[in-house]
């Protein structure tokens, strides 16, 4: 097992009432949820994102924290947290890394696996 290691779960759901077709803004909320899988502690510092949109347009989002936060997760804790993104197209993917520096200084990534961002299909 190693020793420094973070599993990421992500939920995303799309925002209607934060949505505007005809303005090609389509809002989604996606949670995640961080788990420290490796056996020392680790603080999450920064996230980088790659948003693609329908049209592979991309945004690229990079900051410190999460939600204005930094977990320091001990092995076996987790933090979750939900935010969101607004892309040009009924559909899309979001994928990234979150930087982290262990207990002991070692500093490494956590991937983020790419999911799907899609407007649920409306009968008319």
């Amino acid at each position: 097992m190693n020793s420094y290691q973070l599993s990421v779960a992500v939920q995303a759901r799309f925002l209607p009432e934060q949505s505007d077709p005809t303005g090609r803004q389509y809002a989604f909320a996606y949670t995640i949820t961080i788990r420290n899988t490796g056996t020392v502690a680790a603080q999450l510092i920064s996230r980088h994102w790659v948003i693609t949109d329908g049209e592979n347009t991309i945004q690229e989002v990079a900051g410190l924290g999460v939600v204005g936060n930094q977990p320091l997760l001990a092995p076996g804790e987790q933090f979750e947290y939900t935010s969101w993104a607004v892309i040009a197209t009924p559909a899309g993917s979001m994928r990234g890394e979150y930087f982290c520096v262990a207990e002991d200084g070692t500093r490494f990534e956590a991937p983020i696996a790419e999911f799907g961002l899609a407007m649920p299909r409306t009968l008319h």
